[in-house]
């Protein structure tokens, strides 16, 4: 049983659970007011890799969300903290992907972007992909470049609906080269690890508020954190079953916010 009163950071996915798209979900800044007053400290963590940190924090200030850039973990961040430790200077890369993945790979020159002979095929969420793109990423592939994916989540809420995410574009990859990608972003334990160490806190102590059974509920627990399911995302709640529970189920924001003051009285 979730005892809220003993957590003492909070880490939110983002779209779905704060935002859907460019719409704020109810309760975001009740929620944020409430932490702030409880003195307990947050950060966010993102499968999304298609926008760097600093274009995350403009993107919540222009909605009213104030998050620092330091307190945004994308699953880009993490994978070029991968990258770094695995591959030397000056390994060629070929990216499916947008801005916040390409900077974070290439914007310190240490990877070096080739097109035609990649070593390692870097892959994420890209609203603009083309057959051409996913043809170059395929032979490369085919032609032994490793392949990397920096989240597996097949869809992404936006304001229209669930709209395709990395994982459909990884799905098309694995269908058309038989490979076996490297998935960094959740559910593995990394994002949750390092964004728990960033607050300064013990994982058990950290709450992991997500709107995806699959990834946010899997890669908490997996952290060894308690998480909690808001039902504005992904997640329906006919589609919970006896796997992957999350310790605490809310239709909304202020649903979690009125279960919190419950456990502080």
């Amino acid at each position: 049983m979730l005892n809220l009163a003993t957590i003492r950071g909070v880490l939110f996915d983002m779209d779905g659970v704060l935002y859907r798209g460019r719409q704020v979900l109810a309760g975001v800044s009740e929620v944020l007011a409430f932490l702030d007053s409880q003195r307990i400290a947050y950060a966010c963590i993102t499968n999304n890799a298609s926008m760097t940190p600093a274009q995350y924090e403009e993107k919540l200030q222009a909605m009213g969300i104030a998050i620092p850039s330091d307190r945004v973990v994308t699953s880009a961040l993490i994978t070029g903290r991968y990258l770094r430790t695995t591959y030397p200077a000056g390994t060629r890369v070929l990216i499916v992907g947008m801005r916040g993945l390409r900077e974070i790979v290439l914007g310190d020159g240490y990877f070096v972007e080739d097109r035609l002979t990649p070593d390692l095929v870097i892959q994420g969420v890209d609203f603009e992909t083309t057959y051409a793109k996913l043809k170059e990423a395929t032979l490369a592939i085919r032609r032994g470049a490793r392949y990397i994916v920096t989240n597996p989540d097949r869809s992404f809420p936006s304001e229209e609906g669930l709209i395709p995410g990395s994982g459909a574009i990884m799905a098309a990859l694995v269908a058309a080269t038989d490979a076996t990608p490297l998935v960094i972003g959740k559910p593995a334990p990394t994002m949750f690890l390092v964004a728990a160490q960033m607050l300064g806190l013990d994982p058990a102590q950290t709450l992991m508020v997500g709107d995806r059974l699959d990834t946010d509920i899997a890669g908490a627990h997996a952290a060894g954190m308690p998480a909690a399911l808001v039902l504005t995302g992904v997640t329906r709640r006919e589609e919970l079953g006896t796997d992957l529970m999350p310790d605490l189920v809310v239709e909304d924001l202020p649903a979690l916010l009125a279960h919190w003051r419950e456990a502080r009285l």
